[in-house]
C-alpha cells in the first residue's frame, strides 16, 4: 500500500480523473459498509454483495487473541452462509468502520481501515463482546463497483467475552 501522505493520486487540473478516483474511493468504502450492514441487518443479498465469487475472509488473527481456531473462509457463499448462520437468532451486531486508507493500481486496490464490532447474545444483551479490529483488504473492480476479493481481520483490543459470542 501506498504510504503517500495524500489521499488523491490524480493531478487537480485533471478534474475528470479526481472525479473517477473520488468515485473509486467511495466505491471501494462502500464495499466494506456492506460487509458490515450486511451482517447488522441479516440480509444476505447486501453482505453477498460486499464479495467477488472466489473472496477469502481471514479472521484467525482476531479469534487468535481469546484462543480462537476458526479455518479461513473461502468463496463468497461459505463466507455468508457461514457468518449469517453463526449469528442467525443468536447474536446482534452493529459494525462502525473508521480511517479507511486506500491505495488503487488500475482495477485492485488495498485497504486499511478500524472497525469497531458489537455483538450482543440476544436472550441475554448482557453477554456481549466489543472488539477493535484493524481490517487489510484488497478489492477488485466489478463494472462500476469494487469487491473484496480477500480480508484479514486482526484484533487491537476487545471487551466482554468473544468466545460467548463466536462459539
Amino acid at each position: 500500500m501506498s504510504t503517500t501522505p495524500y489521499a488523491l493520486h490524480a493531478s487537480s487540473a485533471d478534474l475528470a480523473a479526481v472525479v473517477a478516483e473520488l468515485r473509486d474511493r467511495a466505491e471501494i468504502t462502500d464495499a466494506l459498509y456492506r460487509f458490515g450492514l450486511g451482517q447488522d441487518t441479516k440480509d444476505p443479498e447486501l453482505f453477498a454483495s460486499a464479495f467477488t465469487p472466489d473472496a477469502e475472509l481471514d479472521f484467525r488473527p482476531a479469534a487468535a487473541r481469546w484462543g480462537g481456531t476458526p479455518p479461513v473462509m473461502s468463496g463468497r457463499d461459505t463466507i455468508v452462509t457461514t457468518i449469517l448462520a453463526m449469528f442467525a437468532d443468536r447474536v446482534n451486531t452493529t459494525h462502525q468502520v473508521t480511517n479507511p486508507r486506500i491505495s488503487i493500481d488500475g482495477d485492485v486496490a488495498t485497504m486499511t481501515a478500524l472497525v469497531e464490532a458489537q455483538h450482543l447474545l440476544t436472550t441475554d444483551p448482557s453477554v456481549h463482546a466489543l472488539l477493535k479490529n484493524p481490517y487489510e483488504l484488497e478489492l477488485r473492480r466489478d463494472g462500476d463497483r469494487w469487491l473484496i476479493s480477500r480480508m484479514r481481520i486482526d484484533n487491537i483490543w476487545f471487551t466482554g467475552d468473544p468466545s460467548a459470542i463466536f462459539a
